[in-house]
């Protein structure tokens, strides 16, 4: 049975406002969108999925999610800037974790 005391985020939208400029990258073979965040606009703590570590509050980061039509702000994922800049080190398969 599932916990029912965990914590219900919902997900908000990210406003041009304070954010880095928006591009689109390549990574496991599809597009992905990507906005860079500063330290100061970094204010949740996150699992980086290129390291399995935190990004602490205040690091500036990445935050990247499929372009191409498949998922949606539920997909959003936090990366560690260095992290994403080696994501293709990393095997294809690990994309979403």
């Amino acid at each position: 049975m599932p916990r029912a005391n965990r914590r219900r985020h919902e997900h908000r939208p990210l406003a041009a406002g304070g954010f880095g400029e928006t591009t689109t990258e390549r990574y496991a073979g599809s597009l992905w969108t990507v906005r860079r965040v500063s330290g100061a606009r970094a204010t949740r703590t996150y699992l980086c999925p290129g390291c399995q570590q935190e990004v602490a509050v205040g690091t500036p980061h990445v935050v990247a999610w499929p372009a191409e039509g498949v998922g949606g702000l539920g997909d959003r994922r936090h990366w560690h800037t260095g992290c994403w800049s080696r994501r293709d080190a990393r095997p294809a398969g690990n994309a979403y974790r």
